[in-house]
């Protein structure tokens, strides 16, 4: 069974910063890319970051792009997002999720599908 499940979530201010989680179980990640994706009330689900797992390429969006930095550690199959220079609208449900592809991440709308992905961290940021 694969399990998904990010931590690291938590109130903060303005200015500050972050490092979310991802632990995976279950799953030999190889050949796989994992992303972190977002919603914040009322709007729709955006990808924010994603990285090969057994490789260097990266994408961020351009909204988090000079201020966060994805990075794994393989042996603990863990993903990690660190958050700088935090801003309000930075607030949200955090998600991790595990794909084939990094444009499932890149191009995400309210209809894409993901198969494995966690519950959620909260990040808020007050101003």
């Amino acid at each position: 069974q694969v399990q998904v499940v990010e931590s690291g979530g938590d109130l903060v201010q303005a200015g500050g910063s972050l490092r979310l989680s991802c632990t995976v179980s279950g799953l030999t990640l190889d050949n796989y890319y994992l992303g972190w994706l977002r919603q914040a009330p009322g709007k729709e689900r955006e990808g924010v970051s994603c990285i090969r797992w057994s490789g260097d390429s990266t994408y961020y969006a351009d909204s988090v792009k000079g201020r966060a930095t994805v990075s794994r550690d393989n042996g603990k199959n863990t993903l990690y997002l660190q958050m700088n220079s935090l801003k309000p609208e930075d607030t949200g449900m955090y998600y991790c999720a595990v794909v084939v592809t990094c444009n499932t991440i890149i191009y995400m709308t309210p209809r894409t599908s993901l198969r494995f992905w966690g519950q959620g961290t909260q990040v808020t940021v007050s101003s």
